[in-house]
């Protein structure tokens, strides 16, 4: 079936376009896209009401789906969901599972699980070491001919500096990116927070942002040394951001993302509204203003490369513990396009487009997938957004199996109006008012 898109704002940054164009799509490929599109008797014509803007699929390179192993947090079927109601078409999950994601069983279980779920599409990312215990490679080649897009120990950092080599030495030779958690663990040992005034006020143990930029220094190195390409996940601290900067500056296959709640909040959350809320316990950690500015500062001049949510799922009982003893993250999937929006577009920080191109343009070049793009041929991998909706963030009606999230109740300006995959809609927003009927229809 032919589906003809009208009336939309396409913001299309990988094609150079942004303006009013109809975009038709044919079967599971974008067949055309262009201006006054005549359709055939045989497209079913979509009218978009005023102000949606159509865009290439959304792609967070960074999330945990839970399975296998921890169902009990989330579950690629969940997950999935979570991420077509936030509008991304594409999630690459972490391998740290139960057992870990080190080898071809089980990256072809979480691909087994994704094609049941039949929603976003799911790029497993191996492990880095066997078991991610930092002693040994994990078998690189199998877990790229398995389907593994990227390796990782995410969730901790790649252990010496000589298998950080040898990890970027071989996932170059498979063409792929070396994502790497930037963490010294004798700075951090036992830190749960920022180290700085609120951490000490409350008493907790804290967590320098040097922790961050010198693991990250030391992979930039590594990564000019092998010529491998070294992808710094989740940045919090400033001097991390100096650090890539510094590697770019001298041509290192260096990039980087940052998550919404690293450019929204600060270490000011530790004590108020909630004293001691555990679901403003992430790691790394939220961290002070002067952090935060720096990211926003790095979005807005081009240094940082991609937004991902980091969505790390924890059960409420996990949660509901003293600070200390709760585990780090909180869920992303849900509310980042809404953050972006109303804390990085509407307040003219960045432009619609680079929203676009950090989150669907640059994934999808780090992690060589498809998507980014609505070129004739194309998936049919589209995001529409709706950027004045009024969202009122609720965990009552998150698709995620998990609620840990410190946004709950925030009234957000910008949300997602429909999510479709390979020309099928997954997903179309009820509050978005005169929205078409034909999209509900087929989603039912």
């Amino acid at each position: 079936m032919k589906r003809l898109l009208r009336g939309g704002r396409v913001v299309d940054p990988a094609n150079g376009r942004d303006g009013m164009f109809d975009v038709l799509v044919d079967g599971d490929r974008i067949l055309r896209v262009g201006r006054d599109l005549a359709p055939d008797s045989d497209t079913q014509v979509v009218e978009l009401p005023a102000g949606l803007v159509v865009c290439p699929g959304l792609i967070d390179m960074h999330v945990h789906l839970r399975e296998p192993g921890q169902e009990h947090k989330e579950t690629v079927a969940t997950g999935t969901a979570a991420a077509v109601a936030g509008g991304f078409t594409a999630v690459a999950c972490m391998p740290n599972t139960s057992p870990v994601n080190d080898n071809a069983g089980v990256t072809e279980f979480i691909l087994k699980k994704a094609a049941e779920a039949h929603l976003a599409r799911v790029y497993p990312i191996g492990a880095v070491s066997r078991g991610q215990q930092g002693d040994e490679l994990a078998d690189i080649a199998e877990l790229k001919q398995a389907g593994c897009v990227a390796i990782t120990d995410d969730g901790r950092p790649v252990a010496t500096a000589m298998l950080m080599r040898r990890a970027l030495e071989y996932a170059g030779m498979f063409g792929l990116a070396v994502i790497e958690h930037c963490e010294e663990q004798t700075l951090k040992a036992d830190g749960v927070a920022h180290e700085g005034f609120h951490a000490s006020t409350l008493g907790l143990r804290g967590i320098p942002g040097e922790a961050e930029s010198i693991m990250a220094l030391r992979d930039i190195s590594l990564a000019a040394l092998t010529g491998g390409v070294v992808h710094i996940a989740h940045m919090s601290a400033r001097q991390t951001l100096d650090a890539v900067r510094y590697g770019k500056s001298r041509g290192v296959l260096v990039t980087c993302e940052v998550t919404p709640h690293h450019f929204v909040l600060t270490d000011e959350m530790l004590a108020a509204p909630i004293p001691y809320d555990t679901n403003v316990k992430m790691n790394p950690p939220l961290r002070e203003a002067v952090d935060r500015d720096a990211m926003l500062a790095g979005l807005a001049d081009g240094s940082i490369d991609v937004i991902a949510t980091d969505h790390a799922p924890h059960h409420y009982d996990e949660k509901r513990v003293e600070f200390d003893h709760a585990p780090f993250g909180i869920t992303g999937l849900e509310t980042a396009v809404s953050l972006c929006l109303d804390r990085l577009v509407h307040p003219g920080v960045v432009t619609l487009s680079r929203i676009v191109e950090l989150l669907s343009v640059n994934p999808a070049r780090i992690l060589k997938v498809a998507g980014g793009s609505l070129a004739e041929g194309a998936p049919a991998d589209i995001t529409v957004l709706a950027p004045d909706l009024r969202v009122k963030v609720s965990v009552e009606r998150m698709r995620s199996k998990s609620k840990n999230t410190p946004f709950d109740g925030w009234q957000l300006r910008g949300g997602v109006a429909a999510t479709i995959v390979g020309g099928r809609v997954v997903y179309v927003n009820e509050d978005v008012s005169g929205f078409s009927r034909t999209l509900r229809r087929e989603l039912r």
